[in-house]
């Protein structure tokens, strides 16, 4: 499995979609406003389609604007949980990857921190 990326949630990550800088995800293309659509399962194997959109600010260049907001709501995410998206080998195909998207949230135990899956 390869992390294709990883954030600690804001609140314009909630409320505004995740934005995913372009060098996290190789060469995106130049055409800003481009719009695809990105399929992601997460760890229970349940598929999600994510618009997303390719955007450019000044500060960070290319970057990908991805609508989740059906997500954020059914998963309950909140600021301060973290995302990873990681690319995985398709076990039963034997070839081809699929996306995986992972939720955790830091909770206090013991005085220890512990990321749990949300």
């Amino acid at each position: 499995m390869a992390m294709v990326f990883s954030k600690v949630l804001t609140a314009d990550d909630i409320d505004n979609g995740l934005s995913i800088p372009g060098c996290s995800l190789g060469q995106l293309p130049d055409q800003e406003g481009l719009t695809m659509s990105m399929q992601v399962h997460d760890r229970n194997g349940q598929a999600w389609i994510f618009s997303c959109t390719i955007k450019r600010n000044d500060s960070v260049g290319h970057f990908l604007s991805v609508g989740w907001n059906k997500f954020v709501r059914e998963r309950g995410l909140r600021v301060d949980d973290k995302v990873t998206i990681q690319e995985e080998a398709m076990k039963k195909q034997g070839s081809g990857t699929w996306i995986k998207v992972e939720v955790k949230r830091k909770i206090r135990l013991f005085g220890e921190d512990i990321w749990a899956d949300v």
